[in-house]
Order: C-alpha cells, then sequence, then structure tokens
C-alpha cells in the first residue's frame, strides 16, 4: 500500500532573469485550498506593485485537489508550467507564487513557459523536499479495567499517541501510519466494551 507522499518542510524562494523581467517563486507546504487563497491574497498586498501573481498548488498524498492560474499571462503560458514542476518534482501539499515584474520586452509564448518553469524548479531545489507518511486517526474509549489491554495493543503496534484521558471512562487518540491501520483496527476492535472512531480511512 502507497501511504506515503513528499511535500517541503518549509517555505523556499526561487528566482530567473530574462529580458530584464524578474520572475520570484515562493514555494509554501500547505494542507488546503482556503490557505493556499490567503497567501496567494497576502502575496498580492505584499507585492502589490508586480505585473502577474500567477500560481499553481496541489493538495492530497496523490495530488487529488489541484489548481492553476495565469493571472492575465497568456493562456497556459504560467499555471501550466509552475504546476508542470510540482509534478516533475512529485510534490504535493504545496503552492508556489510567482511573481512577475516585467521588464519591457515581451517574452513570447516560449519564454514564458520557461521562465515559470525555471523560476519555479529553482524555488524547488532550494526547498527541503520530504516524505511524510498518510496517517488513520482512532480515537478510543473504554473503561477502566480495560486499560492494560489497550496499553499492551499500543506497545505492540507502536502508534503515535496524540491525547489521552485517564479517568473512569478512557480516551486516547492516536494515529498510525495507513499501511499499519488495519492490524491496529483489528487488535482494538477485538477489546469487548471498547468503543473505536476512526478518521482518514
Amino acid at each position: 500500500m502507497d501511504d506515503t507522499y513528499k511535500t517541503i518542510e518549509e517555505k523556499a524562494e526561487g528566482i530567473y532573469k530574462e529580458k530584464g523581467s524578474k520572475f520570484i517563486a515562493y514555494a509554501y507546504p500547505i494542507v488546503s485550498e482556503d490557505e493556499a487563497k490567503e497567501i496567494v491574497q497576502g502575496l498580492k498586498k505584499e507585492f502589490y506593485d508586480a505585473r502577474h501573481h500567477c500560481y499553481a498548488y496541489r493538495i492530497g498524498a496523490k495530488g487529488e485537489s489541484f489548481r492553476m492560474n495565469d493571472d492575465g499571462e497568456p493562456s497556459s503560458t504560467a499555471g501550466r508550467p509552475i504546476y508542470g514542476q510540482l509534478l516533475s518534482y512529485d510534490v504535493t501539499n504545496i503552492l508556489v507564487v510567482v511573481i512577475r515584474y516585467f521588464g519591457g520586452t515581451k517574452l513570447g509564448v516560449s519564454g514564458l513557459i520557461n521562465a515559470y518553469q525555471s523560476a519555479t524548479s529553482d524555488a524547488l531545489q532550494n526547498a527541503l523536499i520530504v516524505e511524510k507518511t498518510v496517517d488513520i486517526t482512532f480515537t478510543a474509549q473504554f473503561g477502566y479495567p480495560m486499560l492494560n489491554e489497550v496499553m499492551k495493543v499500543i506497545k505492540d503496534e507502536q502508534p503515535k499517541i496524540e491525547h489521552q484521558n485517564f479517568d473512569n471512562s478512557c480516551t486516547i487518540r492516536m494515529s498510525i501510519r495507513k499501511s499499519r491501520a488495519e492490524v491496529l483496527e483489528a487488535k482494538l476492535g477485538n477489546i469487548e466494551g471498547l468503543s473505536l472512531d476512526i478518521v482518514g480511512k
């Protein structure tokens, strides 16, 4: 089961210059479309004097959600080349915005495509690309007498404990990579009287 994906650890920058035009690329790790929109709006305010703010993003372990925007450049000369680099580097949960300062000389369609590709590629080369796992989150609720049995399963399967509360009624929220989730679910499901809530399956 494929339960990993590549993304960037933190913001990265790249630049490309051609015939007086300057293309500045900013790459950001993101997890939602709203986050992408917020960053784009922020950059438009910060670089209000730039001619274009073109971008592309991919979200989801397999890049299920994506968008490209040419922001006034000729169709498919900006957003698509940026997106193409995200595919080439096989990264997701990422937004790249390329800000263009016009230098007075038109670059033509092929020149624009090359410029947006090159700026994006430079940012991705400067980025720290990391591999992350697709995780499933379990919330187990059970009576205190079952605690030892639950903790034995946790010790065996090694999920990451995110929150726990031990009282008369105990709650443990834990996450585990997708490829190992089925075994954990089966073992916890065998404990009589335990209720299990699963997110991300």
